[in-house]
């Protein structure tokens, strides 16, 4: 069966830089704060009306495309991850199709969040193993700042994310010795409620009905009252404690479930890019696995959380950095709200 690879990489943030100083002018924080509990300095946000989800993906897009050696026109199939697209439907891959002014090729859109990238990459893969496609576009892209309450209330929340895009994309490999080995993919949604975004959404009332300002109405969630937006009720909603252990229980095993698939350990591994959820996170990854600071590329101190589009961000610095070289064995990983968690080992 053909093995896919990375022919083509790129990546867009927006100009516009937020420093944690930036962010105590709207809510009580500082930045000895927020470094400690993320390790993130500053983040990009979108200008506000020029720039969406959709144009920042096409951006990182573009870049991806001309390093692979291709036209828009060549792209036969489009994967878009996000959780924060332009429209509630449709979502971001049909936008994209139309702003590139590609050919009317299929677009499949993925809501799996931090992993969505991840999970992204997993299916594209199927696709050129199985010789249904030969140029696939894969997208991360996030405008997170739209969308974020800048109160004390939410500074927890608030301070870790930021926007930008990232793109490959995914064609089949040409040497027997390259491209993805193998990717993994889980799903645990016992504890769903812990990292969410309620509203809109049919169900919300049901997990918060007993709640103060979220009373149990007759019509369905999508009717928010004045007190509900007043208290918040709208916005994401995360335990971060609760997050942060299941992370570091879960990156490190789906990482190794990867390598012991492919009869390979830890030491073999020349780059881990993870996702860019908390420095602190990666960190104590690093620790466990006993990898050296060398082997793991991380740049949230930059850009904060971009969710989805994390990973093919850091991908693509690490990449023009020439951290990775041909023949490099780079592991992906990636955990967030769902939960969802996955991991892409590659031969580059």
């Amino acid at each position: 069966m053909q093995r896919s690879k990375i022919a083509g990489i790129g990546h867009y943030v927006p100009k516009n830089v937020y420093t944690n100083k930036d962010l105590s002018r709207f809510m009580d924080t500082n930045d000895e704060w927020i470094q400690e509990r993320t390790g993130i300095k500053e983040r990009r946000f979108a200008d506000r009306l020029e720039e969406t989800t959709t144009t920042m993906g096409v951006e990182a897009a573009k870049i991806a495309i001309d390093r692979a050696g291709i036209t828009a026109q060549d792209i036969d199939f489009i994967i878009f991850a996000t959780l924060s697209p332009d429209y509630y439907f449709p979502g971001c891959g049909v936008l994209l199709q139309r702003e590139m002014k590609m050919k009317e090729i299929g677009a499949l859109d993925i809501r799996n969040q931090c992993s969505g990238f991840v999970y992204a990459l997993s299916v594209a893969d199927q696709f050129v193993k199985t010789g249904m496609y030969k140029n696939i576009l894969v997208v991360g892209s996030e405008k997170h700042s739209f969308a974020m309450d800048f109160e004390t209330r939410s500074r927890n929340v608030s301070v870790i994310f930021g926007d930008g895009a990232g793109a490959v994309v995914l064609q089949p490999a040409q040497k027997d010795h390259q491209g993805i080995l193998s990717t993994h993919l889980h799903s645990d949604g016992a504890e769903a409620e812990i990292l969410a975004m309620f509203y809109p959404g049919a169900h919300a009332n049901k997990w918060l009905k007993d709640k103060p300002a979220y009373p149990d109405q007759e019509l369905g969630g999508l009717f928010l009252t004045t007190e509900q937006l007043e208290s918040g009720a709208a916005l994401p909603y995360m335990d971060g404690p609760a997050v942060f252990k299941k992370a570091v229980v879960k990156f490190p095993e789906v990482i190794r479930e990867a390598l012991a698939a492919n009869s390979l350990s830890e030491k073999d591994i020349d780059l881990l890019v993870p996702h860019q959820a908390n420095l602190r996170i990666s960190q104590y990854v690093q620790q466990l696995l006993g990898l050296s600071d060398e082997q793991v590329f991380n740049n949230i101190q930059k850009y904060g959380n971009t969710t989805a589009a994390s990973v093919p961000i850091a991908l693509c610095e690490a990449w023009e950095a020439g951290k990775i070289k041909d023949g490099d064995l780079v592991c992906l990983a990636a955990f967030g709200s769902g939960f969802t968690w996955a991991s892409a080992l590659i031969r580059w």
